[in-house]
């Protein structure tokens, strides 16, 4: 029986029979299911005096919305993204930059709340930029951090922000550069960057940030295995992670090895000996002494003039991997490329061209010296 109308014969019968116990009412005609009142507004854009004013009055909605533009792969958000970046310069460079790595399961997040949270008891403002592992079909990230990082999110003086690593390289690029002078423009003094776990990216993280910190586990083995020295050799400071209950034991060996260990490298041009300490970001022990490590880092590299020339030497860095970054976009856009690029690498595939080849003919063909 249908619930919108009566059945021929049910109405036949009620009429010949009123006296009838069974009563049927008649239903309501079928609900659309979209409210017709209902009318999307569309947000509208901002423009780049307020995106600037914002970020410098330290509006956390609109320097989330301007770090977006960044991140965009919208042409037509790149000019205002550029625009907005160079204004904010002036108003930029003056927090620490920290970069922290670590072996997967090393407690990076809970790490970084603890110390997080500490940080800003001393009347700093925390920036956290976290690289979120993508996922390798939708491209999305999983944003744990936010879900992990739960007391941290909800504090005023800090703002994490997860970002998708996009299969780039360990998710580090220029936009996390450029997101990094964002947020010391809105008054973000100490600036987390956090990458997913010990690989190519350190390479990268370290070209932007004033000191390099690695977490390491004790108790996994070969304490020193599973560890490339190129990157312990980046480290200014390391940190045993765990080091409670009846782990400190070991994590105390694993201190004096690490120490060990890092004696070994040569000294640095910063003139800094690493450093290794022992913490449990759950009991809360140990962060004091790390954040005093951390501290006197930063006044020995003011001292001796390497904190502002490692600076310049970043930003000259920076302005090749830029120049780069363009002439490969410059070379794929081009027209006469992308119309032949198809066929050229088709032509390697059947091996009937050279991989050396192929891509000269290409470049001949972008810088105008093709027969």
């Amino acid at each position: 029986m249908s619930f919108t109308k009566i059945d021929h014969y049910e109405k036949e019968y009620l009429d010949t029979h009123h006296d009838s116990a069974l009563n049927v009412t008649e239903g309501v005609a079928d609900q659309p299911m979209v409210n017709p009142y209902f009318v999307r507004k569309r947000k509208r854009k901002l423009s780049t005096d307020e995106y600037v004013q914002g970020i410098l009055e330290g509006n956390i909605t609109i320097l989330s919305q301007a770090i977006t533009l960044i991140e965009s792969n919208n042409p037509d958000n790149y000019a205002q993204a550029q625009e907005i970046i160079e204004r904010c310069l002036p108003h930029a460079g003056r927090s620490v930059r920290i970069g922290i790595t670590g072996v997967p399961g090393a407690g990076k997040s809970t790490f970084i709340e603890a110390v997080g949270n500490m940080v800003t008891a001393l009347h700093h403002k925390l920036a956290v930029l976290a690289i979120d592992p993508s996922s390798e079909r939708s491209g999305g990230s999983i944003l744990g951090d936010k879900t992990r990082m739960e007391s941290i999110c909800n504090n005023p003086d800090v703002f994490v922000r997860p970002s998708p690593s996009a299969g780039s390289l360990g998710g580090v690029a220029r936009k996390t550069r450029e997101t990094i002078v964002l947020c010391e423009a809105a008054g973000f003094d100490v600036i987390f960057i956090e990458t997913v776990g010990v690989g190519q990216s350190e390479t990268a993280v370290h070209s932007m940030v004033d000191m390099f910190m690695m977490l390491q586990i004790s108790g996994a083995g070969d304490e020193l295995q599973g560890i490339k020295r190129g990157i312990m050799e980046m480290a200014d400071i390391m940190v045993i992670t765990k080091a409670d209950g009846e782990n400190v034991n070991k994590a105390n060996l694993a201190k004096v090895q690490y120490q060990n260990a890092l004696h070994l490298f040569p000294l640095p041009a910063s003139g800094w000996s690493a450093k290794v300490y022992t913490c449990s970001s759950v009991a809360k022990t140990g962060l004091e002494e790390i954040w005093c490590g951390v501290e006197e880092y930063l006044e020995h590299i003011k001292r001796n003039g390497y904190f502002e020339s490692h600076r310049n030497e970043q930003n000259k860095y920076w302005m090749y991997e830029s120049i780069n970054e363009a002439l490969k976009s410059s070379f794929y856009l081009n027209p006469e490329i992308e119309g032949r690029l198809a066929d050229v690498e088709q032509r390697v595939l059947d091996a009937k061209l050279s991989s050396f080849i192929a891509a000269k003919e290409l470049l001949d063909i972008y810088f105008g010296k093709a027969k």
